[in-house]
């Protein structure tokens, strides 16, 4: 199944906390065990635009939507068996410990029936 793991800033998160795994070697591990699929870095919240369309119009937002603290910073595609072992391969992210992990399924229609 896959799962789009958001990777997310934390303002309450503890600067500098002991034990982070490095990035690379995550990656690097994900890759070997074909978990992770694909995964990038995004730029800063401050070059988003927000498109919205109302009543026919197209509206532009320059910057975050959302006026929070929290932002995402980048994102990754992984295939794992279930939701523990995705949960599993999340918290070994280093962000898990400077940030926050969302980790999503992605959807899947339902069967006719």
């Amino acid at each position: 199944m896959r799962y789009m793991l958001l990777i997310c800033t934390d303002p309450e998160a503890p600067s500098d906390p002991p034990g982070v795994p490095d990035i690379n070697e995550w990656v690097d591990q994900m890759d070997r065990r074909h978990v992770r699929q694909m995964g990038e870095q995004l730029a800063p919240s401050s070059a988003a635009t927000t498109v919205r369309v109302r009543d026919g119009k197209t509206l532009l937002t320059d910057g975050p939507f959302a006026e929070t603290k929290e932002q995402i910073c980048g994102f990754d595609v992984i295939e794992c068996a279930d939701l523990d072992e995705a949960i599993a391969v999340a918290a070994q992210h280093p962000m898990a410990w400077e940030g926050r992990v969302e980790v999503r399924p992605f959807w899947t229609p339902p069967t006719p029936s």
